[in-house]
């Protein structure tokens, strides 16, 4: 097989399909130069199979020689050599993996100079300032990524030279100036390396090929791809692309576009330009830029064949695209193109729009799979609440939503603060991929340069984080910046506002967000999408929290927890005098007061689901965490002593304290230990249920039994349960109460058919079940261990947040079709943290699950997960 295309290739499908060889960049240049005709500058693209063959066993046989025949024909094309010195030809090596990773690889420009062609450069365009920047420029990105140098000592030294020139920006650099930083560069890489910078262009072009190949693996790489869940073994591919300059003089110039706004998703040309630069210095950053607009004004010509191509486009993705283009003398390329990245605001109204649009006309199904939970979730970001606040500056909103956090100056201190929970926010001048993991734990960034489209704010926006950039009046000093003659020091707070770019002092409180129209209507085509297929409840434990869900689209609730009610201030003392009871009478006086507060709290939470079902999960947890620990009293005797009630709790703690409590006396083992438990709480429910009908309500109850594990403990909790309903609703009611059980280990999964033969229900209780099948302690695994196994590729995913099909998922599938072979009509759902998360939520409906239960503001993520899912499957079928 072929590891090398042209861009004029003619493959066999169009090169967008072909995004698994060819990578992102290189299938959509390939569309542009051949499909589209669009002005891409010449080159070829290096397949991801290269990648992957290089990466398990180093540099394919044969690729050299594809690499050379394409070089050769890229020169006939060009009527150029690469690094011939009378008149060079340049290329970028630049990187693109199926799916977008901004900023995460590597991409060298202006591969092909040396201290010989930059002569035969400078003779050919007549401008030695040129030359030489695009010189110093190719050295200083080569080192640091291909030699992999440090890029602060190249760093040091132009802004030495803007200095020492008076330049305010890289384009004032003078050429004599330019000369000798090309000199300084070139004897840092020396000092560096103890080699000499390469001269050969097919030596730096092998090693720029490597190096991004390299960088596939590199810590920001692998950080990006463990937050979007992309897998590790796709490898990149590698585009080889003929250089045009942005940087050659006045009339030339540099950009990044989206078809419409990504931030607002308002229709029309949105993005950054810089006139006399590179793009590097758009994305990284590194000068202000100013609006695409300009344009207009400057290059009049240029930006109405812009907004053509963008129009073609929009129309060919039928999506917003975003762009990077150059012009050069005038005359304008598109170097990449791919469908943008967007906040959540921006995804739900494009998607609206777009069904309306006549060039696009998504159906209501494709509307419903341009938004995902990550965008749902920005929408419901917080905003500034309405109070009075100081604001320091203004810079550009890049990624709404605000953030309040104590600030930090490095990625490293800014992850080193979140690990200890610390709440943080990112201050930068700008943010390069190197600081990945400071964005990954930051609530929000700030800088103090660049524009809409640079790194922090293309990162931030993927990521959902509040970002305020170009933030130009923020001097940052070391440990602190001023604003004026304010200063902010490390681990000082102070708040952002990502779409209004306000930066204020302090912690301004936050508000709920108010999200728009257009997030309503997504919802309900997601709801009709998967209308009688897959059902979203709630997981709720008391009235405010019961009618938050109903009002985010909850059908249900799928997880009453009912120990919650009893550690409340008023409720926990009650509890305890049951535990500590001497007597029945003492124990039965207990427990009926806390039969009337959990009924209080019952009839709350069944009026707010009134119509819907409502399914309570009878008394959990051990005893024990309803007492004070042990250790904390044994202190207390040992220093101040203890009061009578106090030695009662002490000894009540010794004696239900248990060296493994998770596999302890919980769930429905504690109801065959304390009986009137169990029985207290069915009365509580029912006499709740029956207060409520007799005030018109229409109650939906069902009653779910924790931690069965086998037929004959699921039969005596029915009698009890059933002796309780018969006990308050009496002997003739006709109330229908369905009663089953939470499946929560591998042996209940595995005995379901007998299980089901008395429930009449199943709800997997996936975080035990998770802990249980694998064998792991959540508590105790989540940091070092987990982490560790992730980067190994011993786990696809952390377990605890995502369920696999080949793990967890596969012992649902088991109980689920041994449950319904043995009773007919078997209702099964999922009401563990899983039931928030789209990937577990794709699992659960191949298995057939009935419904998903999960926290309420994770409701309308699991409505869209849930229709995607069942959209998935009918593509299947």
């Amino acid at each position: 097989m072929a590891y090398v295309f042209d861009f004029t290739y003619a493959h066999e499908k169009p090169p967008m399909e072909l995004k698994d060889l060819l990578g992102g960049k290189g299938a959509n240049l390939a569309e542009m130069a051949s499909v589209l005709k669009l002005p891409v500058p010449p080159g070829f693209t290096i397949s991801t199979v290269a990648c992957r063959e290089y990466m398990t066993s180093g540099w394919p046989e044969g690729l050299t020689a594809e690499v050379d025949e394409a070089i050769a024909r890229l020169e006939q094309v060009m009527g150029k050599h690469l690094g011939d010195p009378a008149d060079p030809l340049l290329v970028s090596v630049r990187s693109g993996a199926k799916f977008s990773m901004p900023g995460m690889m590597d991409t060298v420009l202006n591969l092909g100079l040396n201290d010989e062609s930059v002569e035969g450069l400078v003779k050919q365009t007549g401008d030695e300032r040129f030359a030489y920047d695009s010189y110093r420029r190719f050295i200083q990105m080569y080192a640091r990524i291909v030699m992999g140098l440090p890029g602060d000592e190249f760093d040091k030294m132009l802004e030495a030279s803007k200095e020492l020139s008076g330049a305010t920006s890289d384009a004032g650099i003078p050429a004599e100036l330019l000369r000798y930083l090309v000199r300084s560069f070139k004897e840092l890489v020396r000092s560096y390396s103890g080699t000499d910078f390469p001269q050969d262009p097919k030596v730096q072009l092998r090693q720029a090929i490597e190096a991004v190949f390299r960088s596939w693996n590199g810590p920001r790489a692998v950080a990006y791809r463990n937050r979007e869940h992309i897998p590790h073994d796709l490898g990149t591919a590698v585009s080889v692309v003929t250089m045009v300059f942005g940087n050659r003089d006045d009339r030339s110039g540099t950009g990044v576009g989206f078809t419409r706004d990504p931030a607002t998703g308002r229709k029309g040309a949105y993005g950054d330009f810089l006139t006399n630069a590179q793009g590097e210095d758009v994305v990284a950053g590194i000068r202000n830029t100013e609006p695409i607009s300009v344009l207009e004004d400057r290059f009049p010509e240029v930006y109405a064949e812009l907004l053509d191509i963008f129009d073609r486009l929009e129309a060919h993705y039928r999506d917003m695209c975003d762009t990077e283009f150059t012009i050069e003398q005038g005359k304008l390329w598109m170097l990449q193109t791919r469908v943008g990245k967007r906040t959540g605001i921006a995804a739900v109204r494009m998607a609206v729009d777009m069904t309306n649009d006549p060039h696009i006309r998504l159906s209501k199904k494709e509307a419903v799979t341009r938004v995902n939970a990550d965008h749902l979730d920005q929408i419901l970001h917080p905003q500034f609440a309405q109070v009075q606040r100081t604001v320091l500056t203004t810079g550009l909103g890049a990624s709404p939503g605000a953030a309040v956090g104590k600030v930090y100056f490095t990625a490293d201190d800014a992850a080193e603060a979140a690990s200890n929970g610390e709440k943080v926010i990112l201050v930068r001048q700008e943010t390069s991929p190197e600081d990945v993991h400071g964005l990954l734990a930051a609530e929000g960034v700030l800088t103090s340069k660049g524009g809409l489209v640079s790194h922090a704010a293309v990162v931030a926006r993927g990521w959902g984080k509040p970002a305020v950039v170009g933030a130009e009046a923020v001097r940052i000093e070391g440990k602190q910046f001023k604003v004026g003659n304010t200063v902010v020091r490390e681990g000082e707070f102070i708040s952002i506002d990502g779409g209004s770019g306000e930066v204020a002092l302090g912690e301004v409180p936050l508000a709920e967000a108010e999200p728009p129209e257009e997030f309503y209507t997504i919802l309900s085509w997601a709801d009709e999408i998967r209308q009688g297929k897959l059902g979203v409840r709630a997981n709720a434990d008391n009235g405010p929290d019961a009618a938050n869900a109903r009002r985010l689209g909850a059908e249900g609730i799928g997880l009453c927890r009912t120990e919650h009610m009893f550690f409340g201030e008023d409720r926990l003392p009650i509890v305890r005098r049951a535990i500590l009871a001497d007597t029945p009478e003492e124990e039965a006086a207990a427990l009926d007061q806390l039969r009337m507060v959990q009924k209080a709290d019952f009839i709350k939470i069944l009026e707010a689901m009134d119509g819907l079902p409502v399914t309570v999960r009878l008394l959990d947890p051990p005893l024990h965490e309803f007492l004070p620990r042990v250790v904390d009293m044994a202190v207390k005797q040992a220093t101040v002593g203890l009061d009578e009630e106090e030695e009662k709790l002490y000894a009540a703690a010794r004696l239900w304290q248990e060296y493994n409590p998770m596999l302890g006396i919980r769930g429905v083992r504690l109801g065959v230990v304390k009986p009137g438990l169990y029985a207290m709480q069915v009365k509580a429910l029912m006499e709740a249920v029956a207060e409520r009908i007799s005030k018109g309500g229409d109650p939906k109850v069902e009653i779910m039994i924790p931690l069965t594990v086998g037929r004959e403990e699921m039969a005596l909790a029915r009698e009890w349960v059933e002796g309780a309903i018969r006990e308050v609703a009496g002997e003739e009611s006709t109330y229908d109460v369905a009663v089953g059980t939470m499946i929560e280990t591998p042996r209940a999964a595995l005995r379901a058919g007998e299980i089901a033969e008395e429930a009449e229900f199943f709800s997997f209780g996936t975080n035990d079940l998770t802990q249980m099948t694998f064998g792991f302690s959540r508590d105790d695994v989540e940091g070092r261990m987990m982490s560790t196994y992730l980067e190994k590729g011993l786990l696809k995913h952390n377990p605890f947040e995502t369920v696999d099909a080949d793990g967890v998922g596969e012992l649902i599938a088991i109980a689920v079709e041994r449950g319904r072979s043995a009773r007919a009509g078997l209702k099964v759902g999922v009401c563990g943290e899983h039931g928030g998360d789209p990937q577990s939520i794709s699992v659960f409906a191949k298995i057939g699950l009935d419904y998903v239960s999960c926290s309420p503001f994770r409701v309308p993520v699991a409505r869209l997960a849930a229709a995607q899912a069942v959209m998935a499957l009918e593509n299947l079928s």
